[in-house]
């Protein structure tokens, strides 16, 4: 059983999985975005979203699951398995945990509007009695979660996180929080999304965030939007006695976790940035770290005018400018574009990795950065990551933020490599 005393330095990561933009594999996707490379858009007229490269369900999965879930299902089973197979869990073997010890917590902002857009086509087209019975159960974003746990036999307590784009991040919180209550022996965590919708891009480009030229450039002072993104990240965390017990390799740790509102406006974020902050803050003081012991920040990064702007203001009042000034920071979303309630659990798995390899990657699309953001130390090429931290370790900042005013922070960690 878990020690219900667990607390945030006791959380390990024991597996994770990614299907991105830049492939299949969470080594894929550090691999590509080290050597700065970024999903190409589809091409027009279509709306320029970026999908998971070379990815086909049925090269994964068995045909009748395929035939009963959403995109968005199906990219966090294929990213669940390989986090699971990394933390020892085999096809045929007996779980390493008792299965009602197993919580699945996936989050996930908009659910499966592929199935509801195909269906409601049919409707139209063909009459209410040709509608398919599976569409609710394909498009509810708990279904990534409900499918998880009955694939693997997984007994504890599933839900969905859906706090927009922030969903992935803070289900790893809430992993965290299970683990600390003596709720579970593991969890598995993580984020998935299939919004690539003419319908969706629509109204993402009437709000003025969708980028217009199909190209996502984050901190850079040309930048003019986000791109729409697919993929799913899962990862396995346990407490350190419970990964000791059984002998599991441990990938890394997440030291932190810290979440606020902004209680400001359901899509514009607060103005001062302070809440932001906040969360940031609140990881750091879980962590028992201090900002100058971090080696690098994964920042939410989305590209627009109004995100990138705040979101740097927040980390110079949480950290403190000078501190900002030094700390290499980078932003997925040049590579991937925007992979909304994917987003936080993707880019935790690529910062555990960056620390993993101690190697930061660059900002994709980063040409000229915007000198209105203040003093940065943005990553423009592949960038050598050095411990900071007392014990040696290597410690990573990842942030996430939401429409609805949802801010999420998440300090992660490994041993320091040489």
């Amino acid at each position: 059983m878990s020690d219900p005393r667990a607390r945030g330095r006791d959380v390990v990561v024991t597996g994770f999985g990614a299907v991105t933009p830049l492939g299949v594999g969470a080594g894929v996707l550090h691999e590509r975005a080290v050597a700065g490379d970024s999903a190409p858009p589809g091409p027009p007229p279509a709306h320029p979203a970026v999908r998971p490269a070379d990815f086909t369900a049925s090269d994964h999965l068995p045909r009748h699951l395929v035939r009963r879930t959403d995109r968005f299902t199906q990219l966090a089973l294929v990213a669940a398995e390989e986090a699971l197979t990394r933390a020892g869990k085999r096809d045929g073997d007996p779980s390493p945990w008792p299965s009602d010890r197993v919580a699945c917590v996936i989050g996930c902002g908009l659910g499966g509007t592929g199935s509801f857009e195909a269906q409601r086509e049919v409707y139209g087209r063909e009459g209410a009695g040709f509608v398919s019975p599976l569409m609710v159960p394909q498009m509810m974003a708990n279904a990534a979660a409900a499918h998880l746990s009955m694939r693997h036999g997984f007994r504890g307590e599933s839900l969905c996180v859906a706090s927009a784009c922030s969903s992935g991040a803070q289900a790893v919180g809430t992993g965290m929080r299970l683990l600390a209550a003596g709720a579970a022996d593991a969890v598995v965590v993580g984020g998935a999304e299939a919004a690539s919708s003419d319908l969706v891009a629509a109204a993402f480009g009437n709000a003025g965030a969708l980028s217009p030229t199909g190209s996502s450039r984050p901190f850079d002072r040309d930048r003019d939007g986000f791109v729409i993104g697919e993929g799913a990240g899962i990862l396995v965390l346990e407490t350190a006695a419970g990964a000791a017990r059984r002998g599991a390799e441990v990938l890394g740790a997440v030291r932190g976790y810290g979440a606020t509102s902004d209680a400001h406006h359901v899509t514009a974020p607060d103005p001062t940035g302070g809440p932001a902050g906040r969360a940031v803050a609140l990881a750091l003081r879980e962590a028992s770290a201090e900002p100058g012991e971090l080696a690098y920040v994964n920042a939410h990064g989305t590209g627009t005018a109004l995100n990138d702007r705040l979101e740097c203001e927040a980390l110079r009042q949480a950290l403190g400018a000078d501190v900002l000034a030094g700390l290499p920071l980078s932003s997925g979303k040049g590579a991937l574009g925007h992979l909304f309630g994917a987003a936080g659990a993707v880019e935790a798995v690529a910062t555990l990795q960056a620390l993993r390899h101690g190697v930061a990657p660059p900002t994709a699309g980063l040409r000229r950065p915007d000198p209105a953001l203040g003093a940065l130390d943005l990553v423009r090429t592949a960038r050598k990551l050095s411990p900071r931290a007392r014990t040696g370790e290597l410690l990573g900042l990842s942030t996430s933020f939401g429409f609805g005013g949802h801010n999420a922070a998440l300090v992660l960690a490994v041993e320091g490599r040489s």
